[in-house]
């Protein structure tokens, strides 16, 4: 969603935020960190890397007034006057700490950092970044004492992935500002996203594209499974990729004359989305455009395997909506009193 080509790292610090949760006690820094040429080409692509493949936004939201929002006035007034970026680094951590109101909270290190030249939407911008380092690695560390080398092991900071992060540009649309963000300790779904940075996501075709597959997944696997079958499962969500492959936009009503063939199936998908709707409380759209990003990520994550319980798995191609229903027939064997599939094929591949 970003390009870094012509990033610049202006301002960083490092804080420490603790768990109020257990009386713990922030350490603030009062200095900015002076990075020698060897760190910064290392810390840069570790920073911005994850958001690269990231593939939804996020605006700020706030029940009364999305000014009062916490993070967009700190993140304002940073871009508005960079002598405040001292300042309100540690009012960002210590907002942090005011949302530990567990004990699965962990602490860790708190980096605030001001980047320049991110380019996004064929824009380059500023965006103020807040990175939460949870986790730690143990690694060996080699000395020399006495003439002889020993060794110990060290924690450090593993470049390989990022706990939690977040992007806030300085750049906004009739929703608001931008801001990206990235989990990959969400063990509090709440705590990062909703409570800290209060954001919500942005109402584009990113978000109901995702909306619609994920409601399509649940269907097949709350509806269709247990009432006709892993087989027909298969079909209805190949059918479902075919039909957002074929179709710069969804029309909802066409979407149900397409996939199903039965006037019965179609009510049911059409209970099942005011179910889906109300309980996400998320409106799922009948008309938006596809968002072919969201589709390439989504689609991994609809199963179209058939476990059996004689230990053999049939994995039918998600991309080939017609196989199942062409070379594949279910039957049923009165000597052996199970049921079988056949499978028809030209060459092993």
């Amino acid at each position: 969603m970003i390009k870094r080509t012509r990033v610049e790292l202006s301002k960083c610090i490092i804080h420490k935020v603790a768990n109020k949760y257990n009386s713990g006690k922030n350490a603030l820094s009062e200095n900015l960190v002076r990075f020698d040429e060897e760190s910064y080409e290392l810390l840069l692509p570790f920073l911005l890397k994850p958001f690269g493949s990231v593939t939804q936004s996020y605006r700020f939201s706030h029940h009364a007034d999305v000014r009062l929002n916490e993070l967009n006035k700190y993140s304002s007034d940073i871009f508005e006057d960079e002598e405040t970026f001292l300042e309100h680094s540690k009012n960002i951590v210590n907002h942090l700490y005011e949302q530990s109101n567990s004990a699965n909270i962990k602490s860790g290190d708190v980096l605030v950092v001001l980047f320049e030249g991110i380019e996004y939407k064929d824009m380059l911008t500023e965006a103020v970044g807040i990175y939460k380092i949870e986790s730690k690695v143990d690694f060996f560390q080699t000395y020399l004492d006495d003439d002889s080398f020993d060794v110990v092991v060290q924690k450090g900071i593993s470049t390989k992935k990022l706990d939690k992060g977040c992007l806030i540009l300085n750049t906004s649309d009739t929703e608001g500002t931008v801001v990206l963000s990235v989990d990959n300790n969400n063990y509090d779904a709440q705590y990062w996203i909703k409570n800290f940075l209060s954001v919500k996501y942005a109402d584009d075709r990113n978000l109901h594209t995702q909306n619609y597959l994920e409601m399509c997944r649940d269907f097949s696997e709350e509806v269709i499974k247990p009432e006709f079958g892993k087989h027909e499962q298969s079909n209805f969500l190949a059918n479902t990729v075919d039909y957002f492959k074929e179709h710069e936009s969804v029309d909802y009503h066409n979407f149900k004359d397409e996939v199903f063939q039965e006037d019965k199936h179609k009510d049911m998908f059409e209970d099942y989305k005011k179910h889906f709707e109300k309980l996400n409380d998320v409106l799922v759209r009948n008309n938006f455009e596809v968002s072919d990003i969201v589709l390439k990520k989504e689609k991994p994550k609809l199963k179209t395997e058939i476990k059996l319980d004689t230990n053999i798995q049939i994995k039918i191609d998600v991309d080939a909506p017609d196989a199942s229903s062409e070379y594949l027939e279910q039957g049923y064997d009165e000597d052996k009193k199970m049921k079988y599939y056949k499978v028809f094929y030209n060459i092993e591949k």
